[in-house]
């Protein structure tokens, strides 16, 4: 299981909601380029970003603090966050992102997931955020009826990476993973899954890996407090 530490980019600076309330910030680094370097130093695998004003917008709006990130990094990075067309996932693909993520447009042009997944193996994840069970789009503020279980069912077929499953209510509020529903998604799809919000101890990243069928893990907040140290995460998701 890998660990992937997150930074999420809001109006240029490495911050975290809580519960994915854009009112609710806290700022935990002004230059995310230097937190950046800091976890690759650090010994992390792989950059999670996530451009939230362009969860927002559609459309990118870091996209200067992101190009910025891959400059001074030397590890793979997945990106989500405003990537809502094929000439966004392309440009991005270009400029060095490994792998994009998909998020509102699973849901409301999964054609273009399916196209872009055929186009670019191996480089689109699907990004399913729910609350309650029942995914959210459009920077988390709309929800919908549809089932996370249901959506990604319909892309076993697509060829795509991985999807990122992330509970809301846990997103940033140190209470543990929704290790649950998260294993019960990753049983029900042959796609690999990776685990979001509320990821904060590693006690929660050793149950995670113990379910053997969760491929990876998001950690945010925990990593900016010190609850999580990289090398030690590091050597217990190997195990």
């Amino acid at each position: 299981m890998i660990l992937y530490p997150a930074i999420d980019l809001k109006d240029g600076n490495a911050v975290r909601l809580f519960k994915g309330d854009m009112a609710q910030t806290t700022v935990f680094n002004t230059d995310p380029t230097a937190q950046a370097r800091a976890f690759v130093e650090e010994g992390c695998e792989w950059l999670h970003l996530v451009d939230l004003n362009g969860a927002f917008a559609g459309a990118p709006v870091n996209g200067a603090v992101v190009e910025a990130i891959l400059s001074a990094t030397n590890v793979p990075a997945q990106l989500g966050g405003g990537i809502r067309d094929m000439a966004t996932i392309e440009t991005w693909l270009r400029r060095g992102i490994a792998r994009v993520i998909l998020g509102t447009v699973a849901v409301e042009n999964p054609t273009l997931v399916r196209d872009a997944a055929k186009a670019f193996p191996g480089k689109v994840a699907v990004g399913l955020d729910a609350r309650e069970g029942r995914v959210a789009t459009r920077g988390w503020a709309e929800e919908t009826d549809m089932m996370v279980t249901d959506l990604a069912k319909s892309f076993e077929d697509a060829g795509i990476a991985a999807i990122i499953y992330t509970d809301i209510n846990r997103d940033g509020a140190m209470q543990g993973p929704n290790i649950p529903a998260t294993e019960a998604l990753a049983r029900a799809v042959d796609i690999p899954v990776i685990a979001s919000g509320g990821v904060s101890s590693l006690k929660d990243l050793q149950a995670l890996n113990a379910t053997g069928v969760i491929s990876g893990a998001i950690s945010g907040r925990a990593r900016y407090d010190g609850a999580i140290n990289l090398k030690d995460a590091r050597a217990l998701t190997r195990q």
